[in-house]
């Protein structure tokens, strides 16, 4: 390979607000190949669920090693999706490494049913719904002077539905600018900036974003919500909005994790898991959750009365997935040994930057009319407080893609 290395960047962007929303007009749904099989397109992207939730939870382990006092937050949908779509322009180890390091064995599973999962999801979470927004995008920068392969930018637009856009790099500000600017449309205001610094070498720029705003089922009264204590550790308190209901609940105990485990519905199709475990415990709950455990909880209804108290907030977390990837084994891609003439074969390629950046709020907002209010039946006994004044897990779990779109955890609140 040439000792000179064009610079390919990779940037990843997702949102998650649960909040509420006003659908926007001009929302549509991505174009996808149909089938006249239904039934085998609806199982396309299911085949590829149980790998994206141990990709989960992989990186999640991975976060939770590196740092045990930060939030931690992030869309394993949005990595995979532009990592699965990179591996499109990928050969040899690079393409074995891309696909591998995503939790796929390509013995048990064959790439055309990888993508072909990738595109059916896709295409289910971009369907118009008018009870909740959930829309994901891919946009390809390509340098005005790189020739990029024809069969690449078919597949990607066909199979992840790519937008592509000619630019001029050597302008780093302009494209820079066009960049963000593409980003804060498709996340609906909500990223900004993603991009600080863009080299002028750089050939193509991939960008994937993914956003989600909610309507609670049974949402909380704004008056309710008082400021109570947040437990970050032993040490540290602090001061939080804490909404609260009393009411009935999907709730249960689960002593295997040690864990209060809750799940609240948006109006559609999108539960959100909110894992509390006992003081002490979130180690043990960190080493023992997985895939096979979250779907018993979300298969599984449980109605049970409590003293709800949820904290209000609003978290942002960015990553440089280069450290993160390459503890799953994804490093030949950011490397000089890096084989992308799959994409372009004037040059060659790599990945000099991944960046992923997510953000999580939560609200007692949840109604489409304010001042709705829900009455419902509780048993006469008193029933038990349960308040995340200490660090929980979230998980966001799509049930039409069987997919989780969002996973983190709230250490501190506070904490933007």
């Amino acid at each position: 390979m040439a000792p000179s290395i064009m610079r390919g960047l990779l940037l990843l962007a997702a949102l998650c607000c649960l909040a509420p929303i006003s659908l926007a007009d001009d929302l549509q749904g991505h174009a996808v190949q149909e089938t006249d099989d239904t039934s085998h397109q609806e199982a396309a992207c299911h085949k590829i669920a149980p790998n994206l939730a141990n990709f989960a939870f992989s990186i999640y382990h991975q976060l939770a090693h590196q740092s045990n006092t930060s939030n931690i937050f992030f869309s394993p949908v949005s990595i995979a999706s532009a990592f699965a779509m990179l591996s499109l322009g990928a050969k040899g180890d690079t393409h074995t490494e891309i696909l591998e390091g995503l939790g796929f064995n390509l013995t048990e599973l064959a790439e055309a049913e990888i993508h072909k999962g990738f595109q059916h999801l896709l295409h289910t979470l971009n369907q118009p719904n008018h009870q909740l927004q959930l829309t994901t995008g891919n946009g390809l920068f390509i340098s005005e002077s790189a020739k990029l392969v024809d069969t690449f930018l078919e597949d990607v637009k066909n199979l992840y539905h790519s937008e592509a856009f000619s630019i001029n790099f050597r302008d780093a500000e302009e494209a820079k600018k066009k960049i963000n600017d593409y980003v804060e449309k498709g996340s609906h205001g909500k990223i900004v900036d993603l991009v600080k610094d863009l080299d002028q070498d750089t050939v193509f720029a991939l960008v994937n974003y993914i956003s989600f705003k909610g309507k609670w089922e049974k949402p909380f009264e704004m008056e309710h919500t008082t400021e109570r204590d947040f437990h970050v550790n032993e040490q540290t308190t602090v001061k939080v909005p804490m909404m609260n209901r009393l009411g009935m609940f999907d709730l249960h105990y689960c002593d295997k994790l040690a864990s209060w485990v809750l799940l609240l519905d948006y109006v559609g199709n999108v539960t959100a898991c909110f894992i509390l475990p006992d003081l002490g415990k979130l180690q043990q709950l960190e080493d023992k959750l997985n895939n096979e455990l979250l779907a018993k909880f979300l298969e599984k209804k449980y109605a049970s009365s409590a003293n709800l108290h949820l904290p209000k907030l609003s978290i942002s977390e960015t990553y440089n997935l280069k450290t993160v990837l390459g503890e799953l084994g994804i490093n030949t891609v950011f490397s000089n040994r890096a084989d992308l003439s799959g994409i372009t074969e004037e040059q060659p390629l790599k990945v000099s930057k991944a960046l992923h950046k997510a953000v999580l709020t939560i609200d007692e907002k949840g109604t489409e009319a304010a001042g709705s209010t829900f009455l419902e039946a509780i048993p006469m006994s008193l029933p038990p407080d349960v308040e995340f004044n200490r660090p929980f897990l979230c998980i966001l779990y799509d049930r039409n893609t069987k997919s989780p779109l969002f996973v983190g955890k709230v250490v501190n609140p506070t904490q933007a």
